[in-house]
């Protein structure tokens, strides 16, 4: 699929038939099964200044927060215990945990429970990635927001698209399963940008793509901005199913968080993966990246007996094994196997 058919299909007036093809396409590559990954928010302390993000740091509106790594263990073992194989290790961009504090708490989770660990703390060095990588990290996700330089100068002041882009090679290089993303209906956004987007997830080869609308914070600057739609983000969704074929694909929180049942239409538009929020109670309400998201108030338990009942709805059923990159097991195609081979 070139640019100018992802363009059509992400303006055509009915997706009904896009859906539809990236469900089969899920089903026929993917399967049936659901992965769940325990979302553990251990801090909101954040250096960055991004426009849209709740967690800017200068936001002084919001309750900062830093779990110490005994209690961020304690919620690892919490959501093992919950049958979860996978957890995601997610906080703002800080200087405020060591790299030794970091390595230790991973070597520790993969030693005691064994679980599939994600990290998803942001811009690091090379050498800080390797080290993660060698404690025992198996994954990480680093979303590269839009590939459109003007826009990411303009909503990230602080960063720069060429260091993302060179932290995604540097995860590459250290052996890690590389995720990366987008929002969707950013301010200034056009349907090209997201076209552009989703052809470079394909280039980059992701084992991972975590994308979700774009909700305007009104303790942003971009609070007085259009959010981004559903169905705009569900078109994206299928259409990178579609394109990357094997990649894991999460139903967002932020889906669910713009339109009652939106995680679910996501399973049903190519998604695969499923994040319930483990992070302790206590806390979730200052992790807010945009209002009114969901599940802030619910116990990581209660989240477990929601995920069940919305598999039995749709017929899908929960994966047994960590969710480890399809890359390899599933080529994509057979340019997509060799390059992987290469690498691997």
């Amino acid at each position: 699929m070139n640019r100018e058919e992802i363009i059509r299909h992400l303006e055509s007036p009915d997706p009904r038939e896009l859906f539809a093809e990236a469900d089969r396409v899920r089903r026929s590559v993917v399967g049936d099964e659901v992965h769940l990954r325990g979302l553990i928010e251990f801090s909101n302390i954040c250096d960055r200044d991004c426009l849209y993000c709740g967690l800017r740091r200068s936001n002084r509106a919001v309750e900062r927060y830093r779990m110490g790594t005994e209690d961020i263990f304690t919620a690892v073992r919490d959501a093992a215990a919950l049958g979860y194989p996978s957890v995601v290790l997610q906080s703002g961009e800080s200087a405020r945990y060591s790299l030794e504090e970091m390595c230790a708490l991973v070597r520790r989770i993969k030693s005691e429970t064994g679980v599939a660990v994600t990290l998803s703390i942001g811009e690091k060095t090379r050498a800080e990635y390797a080290a993660l990588k060698e404690a025992g990290a198996d994954r990480y996700l680093l979303r590269f927001e839009t590939s459109s330089e003007a826009l990411f100068r303009e909503l990230k002041p602080d960063s720069s698209r060429a260091a993302r882009m060179q932290c995604l090679a540097w995860l590459r290089e250290a052996g890690f399963q590389v995720g990366s993303g987008i929002m969707v209906g950013l301010p200034g956004q056009t349907h090209a940008m997201v076209a552009d987007d989703i052809l470079l997830m394909k280039e980059l080869d992701l084992d991972m793509i975590g994308i979700g609308p774009f909700i305007a914070n009104p303790q942003t600057p971009l609070g007085g901005a259009r959010s981004g739609t559903l169905d705009l983000t569900l078109r994206a969704v299928a259409l990178l199913r579609i394109i990357t074929r094997n990649a894991h694909i999460p139903a967002t929180t932020a889906m669910g968080s713009i339109e009652p049942g939106g995680r679910e239409k996501a399973l049903q538009c190519g998604a695969n993966v499923l994040m319930p929020n483990v992070t302790p109670v206590k806390y979730r309400a200052h992790y807010q990246l945009y209002p009114n998201k969901i599940c802030i108030k619910d116990q990581p338990g209660d989240c477990a007996v929601c995920v069940a009942g919305m598999f039995g709805r749709m017929g899908r059923r929960v994966a047994t094994g960590p969710g480890h990159s399809l890359k390899a097991l599933v080529p994509a195609d057979t340019k997509t196997a060799s390059r992987r081979e290469k690498k691997i």
